[in-house]
């Protein structure tokens, strides 16, 4: 017997999934596999919250699906697909291409050699509109708009010819259809936890609420703590995890366009999902921006170093800097794994400027923390608000005035902060400022009930933007710059 694999990876759907219905296309027998990789399992950039989500996400389909169609196994996938193939007889393999770690790359071109060996043609589809290997921009938007509107690659679920051979149970691989028993993962069945719920329904259910009405009003919300959790798309772990495609959710924002007063917030998604493939192509093109400045005149940057870079490292993560806005921002984060673009950027602003941190050093817990972790745009994103690409704004977040603009109630501070919550919203997002008399008024005490800020803000600012702007000046960084704007930006 030979058959098809379609490799699952990022992308846990059934519709619009050019390796399915090429797949389908073979004739063949289609089994769909998914690997829970000992590689990712044990990388520090994941944790439970993400494979929770993968669960689910493998349960959706497998509820759409034939029994014994989908193959869900803990072990390494070259290993995997080497017993498949011994057992069964591999005639394809179907999947998307990943821009992903280091690891996953590497994987990625055993996996190739060994399917040459092995005489198995391995077919694989671009990821939305990124393209491997690409040195420049010429044209690139004009692709992104051809992929972004062309037809749907969906295929007839019930027609396709779907493995179902039972010799699958006897095959010597680790549990399968089973991910509570492994490591990191303790509370994967905890599915009512607050984050949000993995699969290709709960994706469109999604989308289909942001359109029904609460994304009227996302032009206005983006940037608020709080109005973001309702009135942003919320697609980004979906997007992330591949439970609905990019192509997807761009057109169900085009199916709308004209939808009266919608056109502000209809015109900032689709910009943003635009810069979600953008991102991804520059870590694609420049990968190893995983371990080092994408400009390397900032490799010699000064940074905080010793005990003192490790306390203010811990203080950050563990929300416990003393400032507000910082602490309130990563504490949501623990227990949701959802925070808005412009809280993101304060978090990864404030490790890097204010406190003096390598941001090689907090790229990780953030990464551990967000359910949609997606490691192109994760390290993009994370070296230019760190302010080492030489080309990018360089921006200083002053957390206070992000508090009183983004959070003037200081309801979102008081929700995750609790230790203020008695404190006038005057005086929520600056408690240093309190007089011991006011202390004593509110029953509150800094140092006791709450830290006394990590840092002087005013004076941490003023030496980051001394730094930061003297360094950008420097020959290195600004012949980096010119290379890094030749290969990443669109030519005039």
């Amino acid at each position: 017997m030979a058959i098809s694999v379609v490799w699952l990876k990022r992308d846990l759907r059934l519709t619009d999934h050019a390796p399915l219905l090429a797949a389908s296309q073979t004739g063949l027998p289609v089994l769909l596999l998914y690997c829970f990789e000992p590689i990712l399992l044990n990388d520090p950039h994941y944790s439970a919250r993400h494979w929770r989500f993968v669960k689910q996400s493998l349960k959706d389909i497998q509820q759409r699906i034939p029994n014994r169609s989908g193959y869900w196994v803990k072990a390494d996938a070259q290993q995997t697909l080497a017993t498949l193939h011994r057992d069964c007889k591999i005639a394809h393999l179907f999947s998307h291409q990943e821009v992903g770690l280091s690891n996953t790359f590497e994987r990625d071109i055993a996996i190739q050699r060994w399917c040459a060996e092995q005489d198995i043609t391995w077919h694989e589809e671009p990821f939305g509109a990124v393209v491997r290997g690409l040195r420049h921009r010429v044209d690139w938007d004009k692709n992104w708009q051809t992929i972004m509107r062309a037809p749907q690659a969906t295929v007839n679920i019930g027609a396709i010819n779907w493995f179902t051979d039972h010799t699958l149970q006897s095959l010597p691989l680790t549990t399968r259809n089973d991910v509570t028993n492994y490591s990191d993962m303790s509370q994967l069945h905890y599915d009512s936890l607050p984050f949000q719920y993995g699969g290709e329904r709960a994706a469109k259910a999604t989308l289909y609420s942001f359109f029904e009405k609460r994304g009227q009003a996302y032009a206005y919300s983006l940037s608020s703590p709080v109005l973001s959790q309702t009135h942003c798309s919320r697609l980004s772990a979906y997007l992330a995890w591949g439970n609905i495609s990019l192509r997807q959710a761009y057109q169900a924002v085009l199916s709308h366009w004209n939808t009266p007063d919608w056109r502000r917030s209809l015109v900032a998604l689709s910009s943003r999902l635009h810069w979600h493939c953008h991102f991804i192509q520059k870590f694609e093109s420049e990968c190893i921006m995983e371990f080092r400045p994408v400009n390397r005149g900032y490799e010699t940057l000064p940074r905080i170093k010793g005990e003192i870079a490790q306390q203010r490292l811990q203080a950050w993560q563990q929300g416990r800097t003393g400032i507000p806005m910082v602490d309130a921002c990563m504490r949501s984060l623990h227990h949701s794994g959802y925070l808005n673009f412009r809280m993101r950027a304060m978090l990864v602003s404030f490790l890097c400027h204010h406190l003096g941190v390598d941001w090689r050093q907090g790229v990780e817990h953030l990464a551990r923390l967000f359910l949609d972790f997606e490691p192109g745009i994760h390290y993009s994103q994370f070296q230019m608000q760190a302010g080492v690409t030489g080309t990018n704004t360089i921006r200083i977040y002053n957390p206070v005035k992000q508090g009183q603009e983004k959070d003037p109630d200081g309801a979102f501070v008081k929700q995750w902060l609790p230790e203020l919550a008695s404190l006038p919203e005057c005086m929520v997002h600056t408690p240093w400022l309190l007089t011991d008399m006011e202390q004593l008024m509110y029953d509150f005490r800094l140092g006791i009930d709450y830290p006394e800020p990590i840092v002087d803000l005013k004076k941490s600012y003023t030496q980051a933007k001394e730094l930061l702007w003297e360094w950008r000046n420097r020959p290195q960084v600004k012949k980096e710059a010119r290379r890094i704007l030749k290969r990443h930006v669109r030519p005039n």
